[in-house]
């Protein structure tokens, strides 16, 4: 009973407080048996994953409108009928249940009745469901996999049908562990072993070289490896873009949106520790992460300064071989791994262009004749990726998009490089590397 109370108190701060999921759940996991934690993490995540369908088929079955029920009884509904749709190893018998007793330890014991109907019926009839409505392509996709109508437009635009629900499902799915290893301190075999040593299957990323994918991991930051230093945790995608720098020993590196700081480390690793990396953040508490885990990692070029990308330092101008620019942006390529970023509204990206080229045009004034300006995000959508670029290129003479080249499927691009969870089993992301004329 606690994986439910606790999932549906997650799910209270997510829908009330405005809460992440995975921020929640760090809070709300502590004490619960691993057993209890992982069911906990699928409830949650499977809830928010397929809200809308879950919606869609509770419809049909509740005499009120959810949105009308009082709190937090559609989360209760949600759970119970997460559980007897998508959980083959949860009886359907217990899924009842416990959402019945949810109902009434939430003081809404006179809807008990109702919730025990509503998840009955979905149980008898679970073979049998409504049909959705395909009309409407997008609506259906939208209900089907659970997305905003408004995104899954912009992916039949990008994508087409076949590349747009391919993308769909994969942003419904669990992404592997991917861990990084710290060359600095051991080898890939080295951290191999000491993961197997603690439980944990590793296996070499199939194209990454340094990439491990990790399986039954739970919480990652406990593992003596991870606390040692041997690895850190950064998606394979987010690595590529300090690999598509091309970085040298003894380089200066500016990194102008660092928190949590994975890039930094990717970039000081890759130098051998040596050189010079200046890492900022506007957040104090984002600082001491980004200190934390360079000392964690025994990274001493890495200093880390409190700066905002978009207001002038005088000090920095010209000064730096590469500065990564890593901007603040909608999101959308992570799907998978913080479901509730589905949950914005188109109107909320509309002023992240503007911001995104605020910085980049800031950043620009600190990479020396020469130098590397790379600018990169976890989105999709080429009006905050390849027209933010083109945008900053087509007022910038001085500098030009240069050729990269990548391990594995992405191979040789020509100053660019966008990735598809579905098509590169990565975070979604845009690379764009430009160098600055001498």
């Amino acid at each position: 009973m606690s994986a439910r109370k606790e999932a549906l108190a997650v799910l209270t701060a997510c829908r009330v407080r405005g809460a992440w999921a995975d921020a929640a759940l760090g809070t709300h996991l502590r004490g619960l048996s691993p057993a209890d934690a992982g069911l906990c993490s699928r409830i949650v995540y499977g809830v928010i994953q397929n809200e809308t369908l879950l919606d869609f088929y509770l419809s049909g079955f509740c005499s009120q409108k959810l949105d009308h029920l009082q709190p937090p009884l559609a989360d209760i509904l949600r759970i119970g009928a997460y559980q007897i749709l998508f959980l083959d190893r949860v009886p359907d018998n217990a899924a009842v249940h416990t959402s019945v007793e949810l109902a009434k330890g939430a003081g809404r014991g006179q809807a008990a009745g109702l919730v025990n109907a509503v998840l009955r019926r979905l149980c008898r009839e679970k073979e049998a469901l409504p049909a959705i409505p395909d009309r409407d392509e997008a609506k259906y996709l939208s209900i089907r996999y659970s997305h905003p109508k408004w995104l899954v437009k912009r992916l039949l635009a990008l994508l087409g049908r076949e590349g747009a629900e391919a993308f769909l499902i994969n942003s419904n799915s669990q992404p592997p562990a991917a861990a990084q290893v710290n060359t600095c301190r051991c080898s890939p075999e080295e951290a191999a072993r000491a993961l197997e040593a603690e439980g944990i299957r590793a296996e070499r990323h199939s194209w990454l070289p340094d990439c491990l994918l990790l399986q039954g991991t739970g919480d990652l930051e406990r593992l003596q490896a991870f606390r040692e230093g041997m690895i850190y945790i950064q998606d394979p995608a987010a690595r590529l873009a300090v690999l598509a720098a091309e970085l040298r020993p003894e380089s200066r590196v500016l990194d102008v949106c660092a928190a949590p700081g994975g890039k930094s480390f990717a970039a000081a690793i890759a130098m051998g520790d040596k050189g010079e990396i200046v890492s900022c953040d506007l957040h104090e508490n984002k600082l001491k992460r980004i200190r934390e885990g360079a000392a964690r990692l025994g990274l001493s070029s890495i200093r880390a300064e409190a700066a905002d990308g978009r207001v002038f330092r005088e000090e920095w101008a010209d000064a730096f071989d590469l500065v990564l620019v890593d901007a603040p942006c909608s999101g959308l390529g992570i799907l998978r791994k913080k479901p509730d970023i589905r949950r914005k509204r188109a109107d909320d990206l509309f002023a992240l262009p503007v911001v995104q080229n605020a910085i980049l045009e800031n950043a620009a004034r600190y990479v020396r004749p020469g130098g590397t300006l790379l600018y990169s995000t976890c989105t999709i959508l080429p009006e905050e990726n390849e027209e933010v670029a083109d945008a900053f290129l087509g007022t910038h003479p001085e500098f030009s998009r240069e050729r990269f080249t990548l391990p594995g499927p992405i191979g040789t691009a020509e100053g660019q490089a966008a990735l598809w969870p579905h098509l590169h089993d990565t975070d979604g992301f845009y690379i764009c590397r430009m160098t600055r004329r001498v």
